[in-house]
């Protein structure tokens, strides 16, 4: 008889930076898809941007589902983390790389939408039982 695995064991920073790299693995997975995608289509900017939104959504629900588990304890708060430090990093990782410099508005918007939708990823997982 196999003992089960008790995720409730791993430290909460353990379990919130395995998220983080979930959601970069997904994001990267997802953005080498997409990439296919517009070298096959001429897609508009606004599609482009649609795309990138539900990219950025879908990864952190990726992060969050890696660390948060059913009945788990603090579900909101864990995701929540998940998704603001994926988020920062993201956004830091673009101003970098890019050279643009949105507005401040515009950056806080990406990392709130990421802890909000982290949050409430991470409180819906967590109540599933």
């Amino acid at each position: 008889m196999k003992k089960a695995f008790s995720h409730a064991k791993r430290p909460p920073l353990y379990l919130i930076l395995r998220g983080v790299a979930v959601s970069v693995i997904a994001t990267v997975i997802l953005v080498v898809l997409f990439a296919l995608l517009l070298s096959l289509f001429d897609l508009s900017d606004g599609v482009v941007h649609t795309v990138n939104q539900i990219i950025k959504i879908v990864s952190v629900g990726a992060g969050v589902f890696a660390s948060v588990f059913p009945g788990s304890e603090r579900g909101l708060l864990r995701g929540a983390a998940v998704g603001l430090i994926y988020m920062t990093a993201g956004v830091a990782l673009y101003a970098v790389l890019t050279g643009q410099h949105l507005s401040l508005s515009a950056y806080l918007a990406d990392i709130l939408m990421g802890a909000a939708a982290g949050g409430l990823i991470g409180l819906l997982r967590a109540k599933a039982v």
